[in-house]
């Protein structure tokens, strides 16, 4: 071959980091050493794989192309030297989590993978959506579980499990009592709500269809226990997935709101890079999701 697995772990890294300092030092080695490395595998095949701006390397839209196959050899090389080593062990996985997942399912799953295998580790990465979506064309993280709806071309998306949204607000609220709440008084009550991006508030917005623009929000957070916490203190109503709040359904510190004409059905989805290998690890945990692999 006329470049080997090094010269595509400085490129990578370069790509990453966008800047050939901060790539030798996550590779231990000299700038001049991944600067060389670099140079050469352009010079090989005659080719350029970054816009080069000031001291900044950006990938250019054929080191993009590059950058995909590389992750998915290197991948394919490493999980190579596990197997041969560790006789396919599962070992360290990368996942996304939207909040609600993150924060009320997850721990039930890294204890299942983590269980019959001393190697096996799990580093959960918390976010919206849209940032879920980025870690993974950045290949940052191995796998993703997202609350909202995601196309793109890249990006292999499988349905997992289905959730119910309720909305809800404290016990002394005016609207705590009503056996059916009109629209003109979902209208004129303030909303707390999930931000824009995140695959709850995508949700709740496509149910409430032409009443969204129109309701008076008066506060987006961004994690789930402050939403419940404003929403106790008699800040206003929202709405979350039944996952968080089961609880406090059962203390009586928060109480569903009777909306019979409008139901918070949405679908939990299982999302990885189309060019990701499909490592031990990820198997597995695609396997305690109850999934079949996804074709590339």
């Amino acid at each position: 071959m006329r470049y080997t697995l090094r010269q595509l772990e400085v490129f990578l890294a370069i790509a990453h980091y966008e800047n050939i300092t901060k790539a030798a030092e996550v590779l231990a080695m000299s700038q001049s050493a991944a600067s060389g490395a670099l140079k050469d595998l352009e010079s090989q095949f005659d080719i350029l794989l970054f816009d080069r701006v000031g001291k900044r390397l950006q990938t250019n839209e054929f080191g993009e192309r590059v950058r995909v196959k590389a992750e998915a050899l290197l991948a394919q090389a490493g999980e190579l030297e596990q197997e041969l080593s560790q006789h396919n062990k599962v070992g360290h996985l990368r996942v996304g989590a939207t909040l609600t997942i993150g924060n009320y399912l997850c721990v039930e799953m890294i204890t299942q993978y983590m269980q019959g295998s001393d190697d096996a580790r799990v580093d959960l990465d918390v976010a919206n959506t849209e940032t879920i979506a980025r870690k993974l064309l950045n290949f940052d993280i191995d796998l993703g579980l997202i609350e909202g709806e995601l196309h793109h071309p890249e990006l292999s998306v499988l349905p997992w499990r289905e959730d119910e949204m309720q909305c809800f607000c404290s016990p002394d609220h005016p609207l705590a009592t009503a056996e059916k709440i009109q629209d003109e008084q979902l209208l004129t009550t303030p909303w707390i709500l999930r931000e824009s991006g995140s695959g709850t508030r995508q949700a709740f917005d496509r149910t409430m269809a032409g009443l969204a623009p129109k309701l008076n929000v008066t506060l987006e957070l961004q994690h789930t226990e402050a939403i419940k916490r404003a929403v106790e203190k008699g800040l206003g109503i929202s709405c979350l997935s039944t996952i968080a709040l089961e609880d406090a359904f059962a203390r009586g510190d928060l109480v569903p709101l009777k909306l019979p004409n409008k139901i918070f059905k949405r679908l939990f989805y299982f999302v990885i890079h189309k060019q990701k290998y499909r490592a031990a690890g990820i198997l597995r945990w695609m396997e305690i999701c109850g999934l079949k692999d996804i074709a590339h």
